[in-house]
């Protein structure tokens, strides 16, 4: 089967996937995830995909979360080891924008107020007050997902790529959630314009706490139709 490497949203961590990679697993596939620089400290958007790029060890395929859609193609530009991508209610980048800049172009605004920003030490966070409803509204434990929240990285927000071109080539994927109440799912469809393989869950932001099984199985169906 293929080697899957999985990247957490903003503010997030590997343990994200802890659901995930054992259905990935009996399926067959070597699917393991990573921590990305930027979490409790400032990092860029090269350092993230530095990282991912240092993760690999043989043709992989990326799967990106949320803002993890910046990280796993600024990845792929710089290495031929990246066999093709899979996001996630995630940021498809546009060369020349930043994921802030594409955020702020979205249809409507979900995460206005929600911020809370230290660019002192370079990083932001999300206000608990509003992550449960935000990004765990369907998950059974969600303020135990919030409680596991931690302080990101600001720049990988306000970095653009320069190219997308080598990404563009590659065996491409998304799946949207229906009932993400962080990024609009029709703001999904928009930005999964250009790709082939749509895939839907009916689920918040966090299908890999929400339905792990049913997106692991999603993920694999993607996987085997490159």
């Amino acid at each position: 089967m293929s080697d899957i490497l999985l990247l957490h949203g903003a503010c997030h961590g590997a343990w994200a996937w802890d659901l995930v990679i054992p259905p990935l697993q009996a399926l067959g596939h070597r699917a393991r995830a990573i921590d990305l620089p930027g979490r409790q400290c400032a990092a860029s958007l090269s350092e993230q995909a530095e990282a991912v790029v240092a993760a690999l060890e043989g043709p992989t395929v990326l799967v990106g979360h949320s803002a993890a859609g910046f990280a796993i193609t600024a990845a792929a530009e710089a290495s031929a080891l990246v066999a093709g991508l899979v996001y996630v209610c995630a940021y498809v980048p546009v060369a020349g924008q930043s994921l802030a800049q594409m955020r702020r172009a979205g249809p409507s605004q979900p995460l206005a107020g929600a911020f809370q920003l230290d660019r002192a030490r370079g990083v932001f966070g999300f206000d608990p007050a509003r992550a449960a409803d935000l990004f765990f509204h369907d998950c059974a434990d969600a303020n135990g997902a919030v409680a596991r929240l931690c302080v990101q990285a600001l720049a990988p927000m306000e970095t653009a790529l320069t190219s997308t071109a080598r990404a563009e080539t590659l065996s491409r994927a998304y799946i949207r959630c229906d009932a993400d109440r962080a990024i609009p799912p029709g703001y999904q469809n928009d930005m999964a314009r250009g790709i082939e393989r749509k895939a839907a869950l009916p689920c918040g932001h966090s299908p890999f706490l929400a339905m792990p099984e049913r997106l692991a199985a999603l993920i694999d169906t993607l996987v085997r139709a490159n």
